[in-house]
């Protein structure tokens, strides 16, 4: 009898052993996570009824069943019913209504999600989630039209677009370009009016601009602004690079800038300086002079840009400069963003309009460098300055100083690079220091579009 007892004492302690050993594997095995999948849709407050919805579903154990259901007033459609098990982690499913109910009358519909795992957690059942969205339907395209543009625009120049956009759901107002960048437009002077500065970089052959709408529920409007593009001729320039300089400013340089350490070679160093250091200096300065203020703008009228007095020319924007050393051709090359001016030494710096400084410290090659932000997305830039009259956060009047010339940075002699940007685009300096030309290309067209608005 005693035996007996012992054998079964044993064969208890086996079984609980196993079963806290089942119970253990359930609690941390994979295959009985006890998480819902994740589910995330591209629309969750309004629908077209047109472009699909876009369903993203995710599960450590993967997907073992699907299904989407559609609840119109007075229909229901199952759309998506997907009950193949995958060990994918990762599924991509579209909603669309069934073919030939591309329209609804119905003001809303209701999304019905269920999203089942492959995990073995509740009974071999899995994790369900279900979800229910609520879409309003709107299948109506935002209202858009151009009031007024410049004539033209040229290769590396400025131009402005004004137009009328308007939709109870607007979700997104751009003047998308050929070469991928998106201007963001400013409210004008009336609600419902928009205005923007558009630039053509230098680097690109061509140009174009279109006004983009998009509302809530993807209905979208697109609009071409008509502009007649110039094209410009910009210097191209072969340069030697002699020992003295590589000796001299780059060695100089190296042994300030992070990207050069540990590179001793000489011309390494200044292809690092010319290439990597300048993109990390130009990143900054983009990232700056991008952004654009979402307030009402009920004029834009700026002076011309005149930033140094007696300043004679000395390197032109645009210019291709492309580097060789004894022999060695195409070691480098790079544009030149800005135009170079010289008068005396320590020469006084003045901002002709109004702005508020938004950076004012040292950027890399530029050196000591104030950036001003002048309204509309103009931005105006000063590299290489050997003082600082201002500093970030300060409102400038126009006339006033700001900097005296330098060579800090990047430069071989005392004098100011001046540049101008478009919502983070260098342009052409020559056309905001003609009075004509802001006049013809600008102004007249703000002028013209007020003239129209008025009469609404």
């Amino acid at each position: 009898m005693r035996r007996n007892r012992n054998g079964a004492g044993i064969v208890g302690w086996v079984l609980g052993a196993a079963a806290i050993g089942m119970i253990g594997f359930m609690a941390f095995s994979p295959r009985f996570e006890r998480e819902d999948p994740v589910v995330t849709l591209s629309h969750d407050a309004y629908w077209n009824f047109k472009e699909p919805i876009k369903v993203d579903v995710s599960d450590i154990s993967g997907l073992k069943s699907f299904s989407a259901t559609i609840e119109g007033t007075h229909d229901e459609w199952v759309v998506v019913d997907e009950t193949t098990p995958s060990k994918e982690t990762k599924r991509h499913f579209e909603i669309l209504p069934p073919k030939g109910k591309r329209t609804s009358e119905a003001e809303s519909v209701v999304l019905k999600i269920k999203a089942t795992d492959n995990s073995l957690w509740g009974l071999f059942m899995g994790n369900t989630i279900k979800k229910e969205v609520t879409l309003v339907i709107d299948q109506h395209r935002p209202t858009l039209s151009i009031i007024a543009n410049s004539y033209k625009i040229q290769k590396g120049g400025s131009a402005i677009v004004v137009f009328k956009a308007d939709d109870a759901h607007m979700e997104s107002l751009n003047i998308e370009t050929s070469f991928g960048k998106k201007f963001i437009a400013q409210p004008f002077y009336k609600k419902g009016y928009y205005a923007s500065l558009l630039a053509w970089p230098v680097q690109n052959d061509t140009f174009s601009a279109t006004v983009v709408a998009r509302d809530k529920a993807g209905n979208e409007t697109r609009s071409s602004v008509p502009l007649r593009l110039k094209d410009h001729a910009y210097k191209v320039s072969k340069l030697e690079l002699s020992d003295a300089f590589l000796d001299g400013k780059i060695a100089e340089l190296a042994s300030v800038y992070k990207q050069t350490e540990g590179i001793d070679d000489r011309l390494e160093q200044f292809k690092v300086i010319n290439e990597n250091v300048r993109a990390d200096n130009e990143k900054i300065i983009h990232t700056i002079t991008s952004k654009v203020s979402k307030g009402m703008v009920s004029d834009f009228r700026p002076a011309p840009f005149y930033p140094l007095v007696n300043g004679q020319k000395v390197a032109d924007f645009g210019d291709h400069r492309i580097y060789s050393f004894k022999g060695k051709t195409d070691l480098s090359n790079a544009y030149h963003m800005g135009l170079d001016l010289a008068s005396i030494h320590m020469g006084a710096i003045t901002s002709s309009n109004s702005g508020k400084v938004v950076f004012a410290e040292s950027n890399g090659i530029y050196g000591n460098l104030p950036i001003i932000d002048h309204g509309l997305g103009l931005y105006t830039l000063y590299g290489h300055c050997s003082e600082l009259e201002v500093k970030e956060g300060d409102s400038v009047t126009a006339n006033q100083q700001i900097a005296k010339t330098g060579l800090s940075g990047y430069a071989m002699g005392d004098h100011l690079h001046f540049g101008i940007l478009v919502q983070g685009i260098e342009v052409r300096p020559e056309e905001w220091m003609d009075r004509k030309w802001i006049s013809d290309n600008i102004t007249s067209v703000i002028d013209t579009a007020k003239m129209f608005i008025d009469q609404k």
